[in-house]
């Protein structure tokens, strides 16, 4: 179960964390709630390809969304683009949703943005491997853990129509 991979990789790394189990959500508020945090807190981790077998991972506020023009500026590249599910699983060992750099099956860089940073002493929720499973950690101990670089690399989320 990737949520025990996940669990194990956190416990290995010596970082604090609590592990919330809520089930599925429908909403980033719901799953804020569910996890005790503001929306702001709930890290999104996404899968950012560079090239051929060389991919990233990107951790995004939950009521923000990557901007490409910053990450392409940051990573001193022309392009990047997101993987299909299919390949973001492969590369993860984690399914679109529930992935995490803890316990992936491959250990990728990691770029955090730095609104994450911004207060080191409040908390943050990163998906734990399975869906409805979240570890809250410290959001300084997270950056320091994964040896993130940091930066601004995000915008706000657009609207949603329709």
């Amino acid at each position: 179960m990737g949520s025990e991979r996940a669990e194990a990789a956190l416990e290995a790394a010596g970082i604090d964390f609590t592990v919330t189990r809520h089930g599925q959500v429908a909403s980033l508020e719901e799953a804020a709630a569910a996890r005790g945090v503001d929306p702001s807190r709930v890290l999104k981790t996404l899968v950012v390809r560079r090239g051929d077998d060389d991919y990233l991972f990107v951790l995004v506020p939950g009521d923000r969304q990557i901007s490409w023009p910053k990450l392409r500026a940051l990573l001193g590249v022309s392009r990047l683009s997101m993987p299909d599910k299919d390949v973001a699983r492969d590369v993860t060992g984690y399914e679109r949703g529930t992935i995490t750099p803890f316990g992936a099956t491959t250990s990728w860089p990691v770029v955090a943005d730095s609104r994450i940073a911004a207060d080191p002493e409040r908390s943050v929720s990163i998906g734990a491997g399975a869906h409805g499973v979240a570890a809250t950690v410290g959001a300084a101990a997270l950056v320091a853990t994964l040896e993130a670089l940091v930066a601004d690399v995000t915008e706000p989320l657009e609207p949603r129509t329709g």
